[in-house]
């Protein structure tokens, strides 16, 4: 015998371009993060004002219902793509697990796979939609009704990043693609 009885397997290695690209991806969802954070401060702080506003100097401020709507855009849009990456997206897991380790796989990739048409098929219909309304002014904003759109565009190219990963990783990855990301804290 060459080596000792109980060895484990040798675990896959991911590639090293693989590796180097999560770790971009990793910073910029880490950049949506705090950018999605700061824009929440900012409209809690508009929020705040608004209150002042119609409650205390009796004048509300009528520009910033509009202006919050667009910041909660904003903040929902790139943080569920952050949720792809971090698999914290919405997921049934139950029919998966029935099935073999091998099929389980494969059913994950295609599932990753659905995601990014998903977020392609977003970015590029909301592009469309930022273009067809972008010579349009926003009442009470004066910018374009394009920026209501903007953070579709930007929520989709970002799933579609992250979904080519998992995808990546679903193919290079020695474990289970429900052991990756936040995900992996709630399974039991």
């Amino acid at each position: 015998m060459s080596g000792p009885v109980n060895a484990a397997p040798r675990a896959r290695q991911e590639p090293a371009a693989l590796r180097a690209f999560s770790r971009a991806l990793g910073w910029l969802s880490a950049l949506t993060i705090t950018v999605a954070g700061v824009a929440l401060v900012g409209l809690v702080a508009m929020m705040g004002w608004l209150v002042f506003g119609r409650y205390v100097l009796n004048d509300t401020p009528t520009w910033i219902e509009r202006a919050a709507t667009l910041a909660i855009l904003a903040i929902a849009m790139p943080v569920a793509a952050v949720g792809v990456r971090e698999r914290f997206h919405l997921s049934v897991l139950g029919i998966r697990e029935k099935l073999p380790l091998g099929v389980q796989r494969w059913v994950a990739m295609a599932c990753d796979v659905l995601m990014g048409m998903f977020g392609a098929a977003m970015a590029w219909w909301s592009w469309e939609l930022v273009d067809m309304v972008g010579a349009f002014k926003i009442p009470l904003l004066g910018i374009s009704q394009g920026w209501t759109y903007a953070p579709m565009v930007v929520g989709g190219a970002l799933i579609v990043l992250y979904a080519i990963e998992q995808v990546l990783h679903d193919i290079f990855s020695a474990e289970a693609p429900e052991q990756r990301g936040v995900a992996a804290a709630f399974l039991e």
